[in-house]
């Protein structure tokens, strides 16, 4: 049999096939060809700078402007009408923004209650195989090994890869739950219990592994800093050229890309400074095999 084939019964509905290569590498694994998964691509520190470049780049920009238009070009009818401009386009921004922030909220709180749920299962499944009977031991150890390699492989990096990716400890556990022999109609009915749980425990950690990815729009994202570089090209254009106004603008770039920054880190709940809490499964390690 090759390497990390898995075989299992159609009814199971479970992946059927080759779950890594020859070098045990995750053939799901949704990677760049230089090994970095997608997600990991865009980085949210060096994103936040692109866009304070661009929000800031454009007040200095607009500031530049005021010298070498004509004056007619920044008398009081034009200065009405840009601000007019500007305000639809600032209710746009902010109507995306708020889009945007929906979306990472949502698919930051779907995740998080994944993983609750993932760990209040996994003590189901624990303790239906201790009432099974003695004979579930080796079971029980494999499955608290298990919870802790995930606690190992998403959060005991110090937060910088959160690597999703299901090991194949948990394929070996539904293994040994089939290989059960039931002697009374109890053990029969824990037995069956205890493969649909190991079914659901599995489906949902590869659902968990395969939302890894971003749930922001990258348009979205890219009209949202275009729309804010068009305003602070406005505010430059109408600002004095002093101190106090060139400090201001640079305050309200240096606000806009740190909200950005956090809507960037909320959509990236196993990694950076947003991280999902590990305790769910921590306190699932506890009770454990008692």
């Amino acid at each position: 049999m090759k390497p990390g084939l898995a075989e299992r019964p159609a009814s199971v509905g479970v992946w059927i096939g080759p779950l890594s290569d020859e070098e045990g590498r995750c053939l799901l694994s949704p990677a760049t060809p230089n090994g970095r998964a997608f997600s990991d691509v865009v980085n949210p520190t060096e994103t936040t700078a692109i866009v304070f470049a661009c929000v800031f780049g454009g007040a200095m920009l607009g500031m530049w402007l005021r010298t070498v238009l004509p004056a007619h070009h920044l008398s009081a009818d034009t200065k009405d009408v840009v601000n007019l401009g500007v305000g639809l386009i600032g209710t746009m921004a902010a109507l995306l923004l708020g889009l945007l922030v929906a979306s990472a909220k949502n698919s930051y709180d779907t995740r998080n209650s994944e993983l609750t749920q993932i760990a209040a299962n996994t003590i189901l499944l624990d303790r239906a195989l201790a009432h099974y009977g003695p004979e579930t031991g080796q079971i029980r150890t494999l499955l608290k090994l298990a919870v802790a390699q995930m606690l190992d492989q998403v959060w005991a990096t110090g937060g910088t890869t959160g690597d999703l990716r299901p090991q194949m400890s948990r394929e070996i556990i539904f293994d040994k739950i089939q290989e059960l022999v039931p002697h009374t109609d109890a053990q029969r009915a824990i037995q069956s219990r205890a493969e649909s749980i190991a079914i659901k425990l599995g489906r949902m950690r590869w659902l968990l592994f395969e939302q890894s990815g971003s749930s922001i729009s990258t348009p979205f994202l890219v009209v949202v800093v275009f729309w804010l570089s068009i305003l602070f090209i406005s505010f430059g254009l109408f600002a004095p050229r002093n101190a106090t106004a060139i400090v201001t603008l640079l305050l309200s770039a240096i606000c806009v890309a740190a909200a950005l920054f956090l809507i960037l880190e909320l959509d990236r709940p196993f990694s950076g400074w947003s991280q999902i809490s590990s305790e769910p499964l921590r306190n699932a390690l506890v009770v454990l095999g008692k």
